[in-house]
């Protein structure tokens, strides 16, 4: 059964309409009735009719002008109009299309034509209203879709733009084809003053591809900021990534741990393009991938095994993810490998190299198949230690500023944990220390290298005299920590109030020989030795530094003032 519409009959002959109302009433249908346009006009505006049946040639207001007002005042929906006309000529029948009509009937009035004709335009009305409906759900669905992602890419931002990515030893470009995209470029300074530079892709694009960068940034800037270690850090990223990404879903990266007073950088890289140490006499060398992306291995087959490199003065470190060399043209060529290099080996201006291989791209014509990041580190230059993030150390509470606690670590435990994270944790709950938390962190470790390498293992720091002696020492001590079943550390913290602010007393002593602490922290390192500098950190760090009476073991004191 048809619906029943309301049906305005402009008609100015009274015979043909009362014609077309009896036809139009025994459909079933409402009928509303003008003898001219201006009538049609003001009823249309008063009823809203779903239908007109409009004679072209009335007085007053013609059905043409009537036509072009009424589907003004109708705005996008469709009020179907059909000309009723006595008008043969084609020119004619074009003007009544012309002003709005969708249809036309002529004269004398067929009943079955007239009415299979109202059904018709019955039918494309209710079409027309149902993707009207679709469209304004469409629209009001994307306007949400809009609302929400900006409110996602503030919190993404905030997440994961919380670095030191402005660093100005850090140049970059990223190219994203989407508001959110796969790659991650993520940077951080560690409480020693290491730098940590990572560079992400995830596997598709967009949103679902942004989605595993949250956690990911959230734990590389956590334990960046508490001090872990970067095989720590990289252990924990991909563990995390295997429990909640699904299958199929993981994260091509490269891990750069720069140390700028060593002078050397450990690179781990799981499927990214090879990244290049741009040396300054003009030699390349890769950074090859050698692993799995992250979040493919279970953690217990996962390998944080990274690569050591050692930088001289003007070294540069250049990272890119896939969708710089996997960039085409219109033959559908790739950007590739070999252009790069090309484009690296002619760069004569360092500071201009990002620029030179986008404008590369551009000249290639460049359409990029992914999310497309270069990133270069400039090596030169010593940040030194840094606070740690207010983010990354919880909510200010109550200071506990009269405590005490000691620590002792035996063979098996110096040999697979790091307590070093945990004791800074612990210090940072004292919310005057965590401006001083660089300082705190970097003595504490220094203190506690020393402890363990030259005490427990008993390692000679006179191997480090070139890169070759470093690479000697740091074999050697990953040989004997992986055999040490007995030795021991001990730690001790005292907090203190005073009256002005308070003091932190920290002892780290050993079980080894003994050596004569007192002379290295009186001596001042030699200029271009690479060895002896620790204990004159730890010296200059400290507000007070003295070495027990048998070469054991070493207190340093921190002092404030508290804050008014």
């Amino acid at each position: 059964m048809p619906l029943r519409l309301t049906i305005l009959i402009a008609e100015d002959n009274p015979a043909d309409r009362m014609l077309l109302s009896t036809i139009v009433s025994r459909e079933g249908h409402r009928v509303l009735t003008a003898a001219n346009g201006i009538e049609a006009v003001s009823l249309f505006r008063q009823e809203r009719p779903q239908l007109v049946l409009m004679d072209a040639l009335m007085p007053v207001m013609d059905g043409f002008e009537a036509a072009r007002q009424i589907k003004a005042l109708a705005g996008d929906e469709l009020v179907p109009i059909i000309f009723l006309t006595s008008l043969a000529e084609n020119e004619a029948l074009a003007r009544c299309l012309e002003a709005g009509g969708d249809d036309f009937v002529a004269k004398p009035y067929n009943r079955i034509i007239l009415a299979a004709k109202i059904g018709a335009m019955d039918r494309l009305r209710r079409l027309q209203a149902t993707v009207r409906q679709q469209r304004d759900l469409i629209s009001r669905q994307h306007q949400q879709l809009l609302r929400e992602q900006e409110v996602a890419k503030a919190i993404f931002d905030k997440v994961a733009h919380a670095g030191c990515l402005d660093a100005p030893n850090i140049r970059y470009r990223q190219s994203p084809l989407a508001l959110f995209n796969g790659d991650l470029l993520l940077a951080a300074q560690t409480p020693t003053g290491r730098m940590f530079v990572l560079l992400g892709d995830f596997t598709g694009h967009g949103l679902p591809a942004a989605i595993g960068a949250m956690p990911l940034a959230e734990t590389f800037y956590g334990m960046a900021a508490k001090g872990y270690s970067s095989s720590d850090l990289l252990r924990e990223m991909n563990a995390k990534l295997k429990r909640i990404l699904p299958v199929g879903v993981f994260c091509c990266a490269t891990l750069l741990d720069l140390s700028f007073d060593k002078r050397t950088v450990d690179v781990w890289s799981g499927g990214l393009p090879d990244g290049y140490l741009l040396c300054a006499n003009g030699t390349r060398v890769p950074l090859k991938s050698r692993h799995l992306p992250l979040g493919v291995l279970e953690p217990e087959a996962f390998v944080a095994r990274f690569e050591p490199h050692t930088l001289a003065e003007g070294d540069r470190v250049l990272l890119l993810s896939d969708g710089v060399v996997e960039s085409c043209n219109a033959q559908n060529e790739l950007f590739g490998e070999a252009r790069l290099l090309a484009v690296i080996d002619a760069n004569r201006e360092p500071l201009r190299l990002l620029e030179e291989i986008v404008e590369a791209l551009l000249a290639f014509h460049g359409q990029a198949q992914d999310d497309l990041s270069l990133v270069e580190i400039d090596v030169d230059g010593q940040p030194g230690p840094m606070p740690i993030q207010a983010s990354y150390v919880g909510a200010v509470q109550p200071s506990p500023l009269d405590w005490s606690g000691s620590l002792l670590l035996r063979g098996e435990t110096l040999r697979d944990y790091n307590p070093l994270p945990a004791l800074l944790h612990l210090l940072l709950q004292v919310v005057e220390l965590r401006r001083h938390a660089g300082r705190v962190f970097a003595v504490l470790a220094e203190l506690y290298a020393n402890a363990l390498e030259h005490g427990v293992l008993g390692l000679d720091s006179a191997l480090k005299v070139d890169a070759d002696g470093f690479a000697r020492y740091y074999r050697l001590r990953e040989q004997r920590l992986s055999a040490l079943r007995d030795g021991w550390i001990e730690i001790d913290l005292r907090v203190e109030p005073e009256d002005h602010g308070g003091c932190l007393r920290i002892g780290v002593r050993d079980s080894g020989a003994g050596f004569d602490i007192a002379r290295a922290l009186a001596e001042q390192p030699a200029t271009g030795k690479l060895s002896g500098r620790g204990l004159a950190l730890v010296r200059e760090l400290s507000d007070g530094c003295a070495a027990d009476a048998d070469g054991r073991g070493v207190s340093v004191e921190f002092r404030w003032r508290r804050e008014a």
